[in-house]
């Protein structure tokens, strides 16, 4: 485990008010518990990167091997989302512009609109749809709208080269396929979510736009755990506390990545643990241990 470096901080409606494995001693002892969690995971033989920075000083609270380019699921559709947001500005797509699904773009797994009767939905739906559920419906048919290498490019004009969304959604994946559907460093993702909270990323209004999408967010089932939110109706801030948040999840992967501010302090935060998900207890542990990071950080901000 490592610790620090530096990043910054201040502003959106929705996520802050404008306004390795050697630990060194600066860490905050706040952050124990967290570590310690983390380093039983890595002990046990699952790959674990983490970092969580403070949204107004920069101050790298704690980092585990952020560096490390780790698969991280459907965190990679907050780059689709992006790109989205850029394009309701064209007159040819705007937020009312309606999407047909294909039976190409089926997939199952996760999200909504494979259970419901509508073969068509508007973008701003869709984006909404892959904000709250990770719908991979959705996200294929988004994605088939402005192009995964669109995606690309717009990754790598937000200077992101250890980070990005590499395929569509599938039920299986093939030798020729990308072996995972995005992939990501802690420290680059929590880079990606402070500059969305400044309102950085595209501008003011993008940024609130792609911020205010994933503040629907439903899975709370990780880091979010600790936090006490109702999964459903969290926009709002609950007891001083307010969450923005995405998550991955695949076999043997589980990924995080969110900002979360309370009366204290804010923190940009991002972790991501790969593992062998043979029995139902490795995955209990991996959940245990991102929710110990998420009482660390409660316990920072409020």
């Amino acid at each position: 485990m490592v610790a620090p470096a530096q990043e910054s901080e201040r502003r959106s409606r929705h996520a802050i008010e404008r306004g390795g494995r050697h630990r060194e001693s600066s860490v905050p002892s706040s952050f124990e518990r967290g570590f310690h969690s983390l380093g039983e995971l890595a002990m046990g033989g699952a790959q674990v990167s983490a970092r969580a920075t403070d949204l107004a000083t920069g101050r790298v609270l704690f980092s585990v091997d952020d560096h490390v380019v780790m698969p991280t699921a459907g965190v990679g559709t907050v780059l689709l989302l992006i790109e989205v947001a850029s394009r309701l500005r064209d007159a040819d797509f705007g937020a009312y512009t309606i999407l047909d699904r294909t039976v190409r773009d089926s997939v199952d797994g996760s999200g909504l609109w494979q259970h419901l009767q509508a073969p068509s939905l508007p973008v701003a739906d869709l984006a909404a749809l892959v904000g709250a559920t990770n719908d991979n419906l959705a996200t294929n048919v988004l994605l088939r709208a402005v192009g995964l290498e669109a995606v690309r490019r717009r990754t790598e004009e937000l200077g992101l080269s250890g980070t990005g969304l590499l395929d569509l959604v599938r039920d299986a994946r093939g030798p020729d396929d990308a072996p995972n559907l995005s992939v990501g460093s802690a420290r680059e993702l929590t880079w990606l979510f402070t500059a969305l909270a400044r309102g950085e990323i595209l501008d003011d209004e993008g940024s609130e736009r792609v911020l205010g999408w994933l503040s629907l967010n439903s899975d709370l089932s990780m880091v979010a755990s600790a936090f006490g939110f109702e999964p459903h109706a969290h926009r709002s801030a609950s007891h001083g506390v307010l969450l923005v948040n995405s998550t991955g999840s695949d076999n043997g992967v589980r990924s995080e990545v969110g900002v979360l501010r309370g009366p204290r302090a804010g923190v940009a935060y991002a972790v991501s643990i790969f593992f062998d998900d043979h029995n139902l207890s490795s995955r209990l542990s991996v959940l245990d241990g991102m929710r110990s990071v998420g009482l660390d950080l409660l316990e920072y901000v409020h």
